[in-house]
């Protein structure tokens, strides 16, 4: 039977890659793709990096454009876009897989960071396994997320003693506000700002942007002093690539 490895690769620096993977990598025939626009080729050109670095038999690299997604969906009509653009990277998923991989061939997608976090791989493949057309077994292999590269670039851990701390979305903040009873909470795929939205005046900030990479840009501080310089550098930094990948913790101050 087919085999599916789900790598991580980490968040953008190639020593994040973990010795597992890289054992994985090197059982891989086809490694598949999404091809996401000229905007994003540098991260494209990481994967052909790793592949280049770490993988010494000999394998394929199939790709596939990646369907359209509606960014501009209405607050209440954003988890039927993702679904919409999910459903659709199915299809492709499962056409490649079926005509690109033997029957008793190894595939494998490489992910950003890793598969269990914000990704939606496993989901997609789980959806394709459960139509039976094509059969295949999962594998996931865990990387280095943007999360743990946060927190190891400020010096942070994440948890204070016998306290929680919660992972969440820009949308959801922005729709809510800091979650009652939630001290420390790591806010990722935040597109409008909305740390800048908050009115406490005791939290601090620990933003990221570009972890793991030559372009990354860290900045920390009060949340209200320090709130105008990261909209600023960040809006800079998006103009000059074309594209963002930032992730922040929120901290309340104790006392």
């Amino acid at each position: 039977m087919r085999r599916i490895y789900v790598i991580g690769i980490g968040a953008g620096d190639p020593q994040h890659l973990t010795l597992q993977a890289v054992e994985a990598m090197n059982r891989v025939d086809v490694f598949f793709t999404i091809d996401k626009g000229d905007d994003k080729g540098d991260l494209a050109r990481l994967r052909i990096e790793l592949l280049d670095r770490h993988v010494t038999r000999h394998h394929r690299v199939v790709e596939a454009g990646d369907p359209e997604r509606d960014r501009a969906a209405a607050p209440g009509g954003y988890e039927a876009a993702v679904v919409d653009w999910q459903e659709r990277r199915e299809s492709i998923y499962q056409r490649m897989i079926a005509d690109e991989l033997d029957e008793d061939g190894c595939g494998a997608f490489l992910v950003w960071g890793d598969p269990a976090l914000y990704d939606g791989t496993l989901r997609i493949l789980e959806r394709i396994g459960a139509r039976g057309a094509v059969g295949f077994e999962v594998e996931s292999i865990p990387g280095i997320s943007s999360v743990q590269a946060l927190a190891a670039r400020h010096r942070l851990i994440l948890n204070r003693v016998g306290r929680p701390f919660m992972v969440t979305t820009g949308r959801r903040l922005a729709a809510q506000g800091l979650p009652a009873g939630m001290d420390d909470v790591v806010v990722m795929l935040d597109a409008h700002n909305a740390f800048a939205t908050l009115p406490d005046t005791d939290l601090d900030i620990y933003w990221g942007a570009y972890l793991g990479t030559a372009d990354e840009v860290l900045l920390h501080g009060d949340l209200q002093q320090v709130k105008g310089e990261i909209v600023r550098v960040r809006a800079e930094q998006r103009e000059r690539k074309g594209w963002i990948m930032d992730t922040y913790l929120l901290r309340r101050r104790d006392g």
